[in-house]
């Protein structure tokens, strides 16, 4: 079989991108949306045609209003002190192109300890500033799957710069169509060649209200409707969306618009979560004249809702991994997106990794479509934690349980990890005793000794019982309780 090759192109080098980045406005809340719509709002004073990414992140192109101010940094220093005004910390990160451009407003310059944080990477220089980035900032951006960045990590590419080295068709034909993208990024190029170019016909959609809509949920379930309208018209004409223009016009007369993109292609679920982040944005906050309900809009309402694909590139279709795709599926989304309307926003949740030495704090449901950060970061090194696979089946409340020796009396543990017996039997509430065939531990865990009101000792062990499964068990004030089992 045959990989599918790529006709060779010449690709233009990146632009020169300017990236604002405010890390207390990523918070999904109607409070952080409004300030995310203010800062934007505050930025077009400086350059007219700026697009959000998500929320507290929007770009511009540098170059032109650069020359006006006198210069990238002069320019980055009058946006931060204006977005400061606003009682919202910043920082702006300059590259060639958005994802490098990205990478540099999210991490703060190691020479600047201030507020007023500017990292700032010469023309020519944005491979090499890549090349030192860990593989797994492309899953951070949410330009490939977590997958993706651990299977490359496991196969020693490390970095972006151990990325770039392999030649571009092997990643194609190994990694398919997300390696690909990948690899352009890691270069220092866009996620793939944009040739953007200005519709033939009118491939918007559209809903009007009538009367209009005074309420958020109803124009958020019509949103992801026209999302897939859009996606759909796109797709007859062999086109796919980069970006997108989001338009309202309120009963009162006014119109509202904000144009969002992605470095790669806005799928149907992608355009659906920025307008739900842009419908959060354009609710004013009006204390004196209190709102009807929660999530309602004031002054009459939205009367229409316009999504308009503002670049568009000829679909190139999709080649298959070498052990299949594991990205979320359109499909999937769309499915998720719908019980999300009808039940409610945290109605549909996906585990994210966190950091933590108890299994119950390593996985963080986050509802679908958040990009939201857990509380626990993964990389410290959470010294105390249990080694080894993580257990298939983690329970929500820890289960009671007694262990015994071969005399029939409740094993115990000393404060100096010293067995009065070895576990011989295991009896879970509401369960027949199984034999332990198999026992490791104890290890001790000590947390918050200096907190007498949280404070707790804990010794945990692995038992494998006779029935071929194993299981995660803690003593704790003298009672055992199970806490996860691995099968």
């Amino acid at each position: 079989m045959r990989a599918r090759q790529s006709p060779k192109t010449v690709h233009a080098p990146p632009r020169r991108i300017m990236v604002l980045h405010c890390p207390e406005l990523h918070r999904p809340d109607q409070r952080a949306a409004r300030l995310s719509e203010q800062v934007i709002a505050t930025v077009t004073g400086f350059c007219p045609t700026v697009e959000a990414v998500e929320p507290g992140i929007c770009a511009f192109a540098a170059r032109g209003p650069a020359r006006y101010f006198g210069g990238e940094s002069a320019l980055a220093s009058k946006i931060i002190a204006a977005v400061a005004e606003l009682g919202v910390q910043s920082r702006v990160g300059v590259a060639d192109g958005l994802f490098a451009a990205q990478l540099a407003a999210r991490t703060p310059h190691p020479a600047s300890a201030s507020a007023e944080a500017i990292q700032w990477i010469p023309p020519g220089q944005t491979p090499a500033f890549l090349a030192a980035q860990p593989v797994r900032v492309l899953a951070d951006q949410g330009l490939a799957d977590r997958d993706l960045a651990g299977l490359l990590k496991r196969l020693g590419l490390v970095t972006l710069g151990d990325l770039a080295a392999l030649p571009a068709g092997d990643v194609a034909s190994r990694f398919g169509e997300a390696g690909e993208a990948a690899h352009r990024l890691a270069n220092g190029l866009d996620s793939r060649p944009l040739a953007a170019r200005p519709a033939a016909d009118d491939l918007s959609a559209t809903r009007e209200f009538d009367p209009p809509e005074p309420r958020a949920e109803p124009v958020v379930f019509v949103a992801k409707a026209l999302a897939e309208q859009l996606h759909a018209g796109l797709a007859a004409r062999g086109l796919t969306c980069v970006r997108v223009q989001v338009q309202a016009s309120w009963a009162d007369g006014r119109q509202s618009s904000r144009l969002w993109r992605h470095d790669g292609l806005l799928t149907a679920a992608g355009v659906a979560d920025r307008v739900r982040w842009q419908l959060d944005g354009w609710q004013p906050e009006q204390p004196e004249q209190p709102v009807a309900g929660d999530g309602q809009y004031p002054g009459g309402g939205i009367a229409a809702l316009r999504l308009v694909p503002d670049q568009v590139v000829r679909a190139a279709g999709h080649q298959l991994a070498l052990w299949g795709e594991t990205v979320i599926s359109d499909r999937v989304a769309r499915a998720a997106m719908r019980v999300q309307a009808l039940l409610g926003h945290g109605a549909v949740l996906r585990p994210v990794r966190s950091g933590g030495r108890n299994v119950s704090e390593q996985v963080t449901p986050v509802p679908f479509g958040e990009k939201t950060e857990p509380a626990r970061p993964v990389s410290p090194p959470w010294p105390g934690r249990i080694m080894g696979a993580a257990p298939g089946v983690v329970y929500p409340a820890a289960r009671a349980a007694e262990v015994t020796g071969d005399d029939g009396r409740l094993v115990t543990v000393t404060g100096r990890c010293v067995l009065s017996a070895a576990p011989a039997w295991l009896a879970i509430e509401r369960e027949p005793a199984r034999r332990v065939a198999a026992w490791a531990g104890p290890w001790p865990l000590s947390e918050r000794w200096w907190d007498p009101a949280a404070a707790r000792r804990r010794a945990r062990f692995q038992l494998a019982t006779d029935d071929g499964r194993a299981w995660l068990a803690v003593v704790q004030d003298g009672r055992w309780l199970i806490e996860a089992g691995y099968w």
